[in-house]
């Protein structure tokens, strides 16, 4: 109790103070001022310690393309329509809902490395960043009776990371497996509104991931090789009006009945063609490199002819992709290590 009084006598009892020069507060205020600016939320200084926000920086379009030349291999559709949407979505100041892409073919053709590229040059972290959000269907919405719970979590997740960050990026994979309507709760923040709650998500990107509509992907493909076609003949008009209503009446997509299509809030949905020989002998080729192998052509020939294709006669696609690519270099790794050595 006396320690309390002499406290409150402290306070209250004027105590002489040595004047302030005014031209030292000044410099205190204004270096405090100074500081806090600096270490304010994106402040130059504060991001070249943790990572900031990516507001309003457009896309090097460039430098995107090349990426995708060099390790997205035989899919020239999925990279000119990705490539035409995130530019004109990235050079418009002002767009009028988010960007939103559904990609769809087989394991193996691309999808979550063209997903992951686009990342990257969006935050530079990729998958790694706190403003890339990837969900998986069997990891984070596996219960079907869950699925009014994981609707709200959704919700509530999107609108706090795109509050914190306008251009923030939601990966949705395994789509094909996801419960029917759980997706659907995000619709609102896809359709054109210039704000939900207080919100704005105009400058968000949501990217669906799924196997779902693949079968109609590869028997357009198998139908253009028959006729004689060429494989880069194919446009998207061909496929994506088939992807949209099999997606739409698939009852095993996440995306059956939903709203999303129902109301044209998908901007384009991407077929990923199956890959063909010579595409998995550019991926067994690429996979090499980044391992710092030397690229022996023999290697690269039994790696892709242990791939297994199909139709089960003509043999013109691989039923994995480039999937198995890795384990199957793993298997000739002392061939490859002692080639890489002996040319060393």
């Amino acid at each position: 109790m006396k320690l309390l009084n002499a406290a409150l006598i402290f306070i209250l009892v004027p105590t002489p103070t040595p004047a302030f020069d005014p031209l030292s507060v000044s410099v205190v205020v204004g270096g405090a001022a100074v500081a806090w600016h600096l270490l304010s939320s994106d402040s130059w200084l504060k991001c070249r310690f943790q990572e900031c926000c990516n507001r309003n920086s457009t896309l090097n379009y460039t430098a995107l393309k090349a990426q995708l030349d060099s390790r997205l291999f035989g899919q020239h559709l999925a990279k000119d329509v990705v490539l035409k949407a995130v530019l004109g979505f990235s050079n418009n100041p002002s767009p009028k809902k988010p960007l939103m892409l559904s990609l769809h073919g087989w394991a193996g053709t691309g999808k979550n490395f063209l997903s992951q590229i686009l990342a990257e040059h969006v935050h530079p972290a990729g998958l790694r960043s706190k403003f890339v959000h990837l969900f998986l269907a069997t990891l984070h919405f596996p219960h079907h009776d869950q699925v009014k719970l994981y609707k709200e979590q959704l919700q509530n997740w999107i609108r706090g990371n795109v509050s914190a960050c306008p251009s923030s990026v939601f990966i949705f994979d395994e789509m094909d497996k996801m419960h029917p309507g759980v997706i659907d709760a995000i619709k609102p923040f896809l359709d054109y509104y210039e704000e939900v709650d207080g919100v704005s998500y105009r400058k968000a990107i949501f990217i669906f991931l799924s196997n779902a509509g693949g079968d109609l992907i590869n028997k357009a493909a198998l139908d253009f090789w028959t006729s004689g076609k060429r494989r880069e003949d194919i446009q998207l008009k061909d496929l994506e009006p088939l992807l949209s209503l099999g997606v739409f009446n698939n009852k095993n997509s996440g995306l059956w009945h939903s709203s999303i299509i129902d109301r044209n809030l998908i901007d384009y949905f991407v077929p990923f063609l199956p890959l063909e020989h010579r595409h998995v002998k550019m991926c067994v080729r690429a996979e090499m490199a980044a391992r710092g192998y030397a690229v022996d052509e023999d290697i690269v020939q039994a790696v892709a002819d242990e791939m297994t294709y199909f139709p089960k006669e003509q043999k013109i696609y691989s039923d994995k992709g480039c999937k198995t690519v890795q384990a199957k270099l793993d298997i000739h790794e002392d061939l490859v290590m002692g080639d890489t050595r002996a040319r060393g």
